[in-house]
């Protein structure tokens, strides 16, 4: 299931957004939407490149909250920055999703890791609930 959510949140729900709110160039919104996967660069970054578990949200440079406040500004820019930052939300809400799913299935290896505070706060969030 998190495979799937992670890759449909990815891939189809941009496409699906870009169809419902601005049919007239879905296509070319779609395409940007979908280009802002080349955020995920950063991995390169890191060493080891990939792990398994690790958590992406807070931990790569373009995936800190720094970052992502600078993508809630590029909505209120013109088009085609506010398309960008909109996709760049949409990619720092899916790897938060994917966080949670691990998180969930191991806190244990999330302590003291950027994120876990967020983690927490979502998790404890929806236990009220």
């Amino acid at each position: 299931m998190q495979t799937f959510t992670h890759y449909f949140l990815h891939f189809g729900f941009p496409i699906l957004i870009a169809y419902f709110f601005f049919n007239k160039n879905w296509i070319n919104i779609a395409l940007i939407l979908i280009s802002t996967m080349l955020v995920d660069l950063d991995h390169l970054l890191s060493t080891p490149i990939f792990q398994a578990n690790r958590c992406s949200f807070g931990f790569h440079p373009l995936h800190t909250y720094y970052a992502t406040l600078i993508y809630v500004v590029l909505l209120f820019l013109k088009k085609p920055y506010n398309i960008i930052g909109l996709g760049l939300l949409l990619h720092m809400f899916t790897d938060l999703i994917d966080c949670l799913f691990m998180y969930n299935n191991c806190k244990q290896c999330y302590i003291n890791t950027p994120a876990e505070p967020i983690l927490k706060q979502i998790t404890s969030f929806f236990r009220v609930l």
